[in-house]
């Protein structure tokens, strides 16, 4: 069998914060106003330092366990108002999205993040993937990228990397957030880039080739 190219209808699944968009400033944002609104102490720096796992991990640094579906629910809310406008998209997001597209595959988002609020970062950065699929968080992202058939997954997150081979997917990492690029190696990334400025070419050169590691 001919092995596939990147000109093949090849699905390619996508990592949101700090792989497609730096949602930093707006997480940062709505954190402080949910400390204002709680009087809980929130170190908003520190959280936008370490994102990537699920908002209820960071929220059982700052609120006792019996507070934190309350808290969570509340910070959702508030989310579209304070960290929306505030986020901007990574270099190469556009074109790395882009790439795909224009080589005939489909290029998905799959994230930790709640999905209404995803897709409201994705509406307003002007993203274009096929689908958006969210509050999946490591391993669990390899069901979203069996069921869309994703042969790669790009994250910045050592998570991310477990999904991908958890789903039997190529790992291709970006060293653009909490994770740096021996890190994202040691957990087994097939690749590892400085950004997604270098996606489209190596995104160009893809054969469609299996994980080093399964």
């Amino acid at each position: 069998m001919a092995p596939m190219t990147a000109t093949s209808a090849l699905t390619v699944g996508f990592d949101l914060d700090m792989t497609l968009i730096d949602s930093r400033p707006g997480i940062r944002a709505c954190w402080q106003e949910l400390s204002a609104r709680t009087g809980t102490y929130v170190d908003a720096d520190l959280v936008v330092t370490r994102l990537g796992p699920p908002l209820t991990e960071e929220m059982a640094n700052w609120f006792p366990p019996r507070e934190i579906a309350a808290m969570a629910a509340l910070y959702r809310e508030i989310y579209p108002q304070f960290a929306v406008a505030g986020t901007l998209a990574m270099p190469g997001a556009h074109d790395a999205v882009e790439a795909v597209r224009a080589a005939g595959g489909r290029a998905i988002v799959v994230t930790a993040k709640w999905e209404p609020n995803a897709r409201l970062h994705i509406e307003h950065l002007g993203l274009r993937p096929a689908a958006v699929i969210g509050d999946l968080w490591a391993a669990q992202k390899a069901q979203a990228l069996r069921e869309h058939g994703a042969s790669v997954y790009v994250g910045d997150h050592v998570g991310d990397v477990r999904g991908a081979r958890a789903a039997g997917a190529f790992s291709v990492a970006v060293a653009t957030g909490p994770c740096s690029a021996a890190e994202l190696t040691e957990a087994g990334a097939d690749v590892v880039l400085d950004d997604l400025t270098r996606f489209g070419e190596w995104f160009a050169a893809y054969e469609g080739r299996p994980p080093a590691r399964a």
